[in-house]
């Protein structure tokens, strides 16, 4: 699992150096002692030689002058220090804002390793029920396989994304080599657990009346040469179908399967009945050098023309041109 990048927090604006509470009355105190230097000096230069009436305007001329100076400086320095702390309260806010966007990405980058490391979790404990399964499914103990039939079974139920390789891998468990043999034991108890693994792929399968979360849709078996044992898809959809060289013992039930993609059949047995009664083919329906025990059923069948008139008994059978015709007002 990738680690995510750990976010670094955003570089702050330098902070001013705050002004000393002794600096600060120093610079009033100057401000005074130049402005009291200032009326002095224009206090004796500009009414030397004066007296009467212009020495009392020149001397008032120089306090206003001189006063004017001290105010004007006085108001210099508060505009300094109001704008030092205009200054550092922006700076404060700018770093307020900025610590909220670092704990922001923070909190984000834990709710991404949480999640990743929730999915990781899963991950494993899928795997893990997985492995267990596969090893049951393996066992010389009939019962035991049945387990892992429930299990993964249980699994595919849980996991939407995992149902495709849950169902190959029953595929594959059906494909594996049997013969049917009533008098052995062993065979018997195999049998059972063939007929447990068909019943659960027909029952996630099945999409008329059963609840919409157990239907699995858009599936495809690959039953290419299995065995199959009383084999019952009645009522199912499936999007690929694979039962090239495949042997159905028993009866084989696909009345009302809707095969949303290529059905293969070719080189099929079929020991007993078989019964296709208003099963619907989408694409390609292939059942070259099928044999059939007894005359198929393929009355009510949909298919594209093509493959309609090839159908065995496939004067039962209706194409897909007349079907629309059919249904159309």
């Amino acid at each position: 699992m990738a680690t995510a990048p750990v976010p670094q927090p955003t570089r702050p604006d330098p902070p001013l150096k705050p002004l000393s509470g002794r600096l600060i009355a120093a610079v009033a105190a100057a401000i005074a002692l130049a402005t009291a230097a200032l009326v002095v000096a224009l206090w004796w230069a500009g009414t030397s030689g004066l007296s009467g009436p212009e020495l009392v305007t020149a001397r008032f001329d120089a306090l206003r002058t001189g006063l004017s100076v001290g105010l004007g400086g006085g108001g210099v320095f508060a505009l300094y220090l109001a704008w030092r702390r205009q200054r550092s309260t922006e700076i404060g806010l700018r770093q307020k804002e900025r610590d909220q966007a670092d704990v922001a990405k923070a909190y984000a980058l834990q709710e991404r390793v949480a999640a990743a490391t929730e999915a990781d979790a899963a991950a494993r404990r899928i795997t893990d029920l997985y492995t267990k399964a596969a090893e049951q499914l393996g066992s010389d103990k009939a019962p035991v396989r049945l387990a892992g039939l429930y299990a993964m079974e249980r699994l595919a139920q849980d996991n939407p994304s995992q149902r495709q390789t849950i169902v190959n891998v029953l595929c594959a468990y059906l494909r594996m080599p049997f013969t049917d043999d009533p008098d052995d034991l062993a065979s018997a108890q195999e049998r059972q657990v063939r007929v447990t693994a068909q019943r659960i792929l027909s029952a996630h399968l099945r999409h008329q009346n059963v609840p919409s979360e157990s239907f699995w849709p858009d599936i495809d078996l690959d039953l290419s040469g299995a065995v199959l044992v009383e084999f019952n898809m009645t009522n199912t959809r499936v999007r690929g179908a694979r039962f090239a060289n495949a042997t159905f013992v028993g009866a084989a039930w696909f009345n009302g399967v809707t095969f949303a993609g290529d059905a293969r059949f070719y080189d099929a047995t079929f020991t007993g009945p078989a019964r296709f009664h208003n099963s619907t083919f989408r694409a390609k329906a292939l059942f070259q050098r099928a044999t059939f025990a007894e005359p198929p059923d393929f009355a009510g069948v949909v298919a594209p023309a093509e493959f309609a008139e090839r159908l065995p008994g496939s004067a039962t059978a209706s194409h897909d041109d007349d079907h629309q015709r059919s249904s159309s007002p």
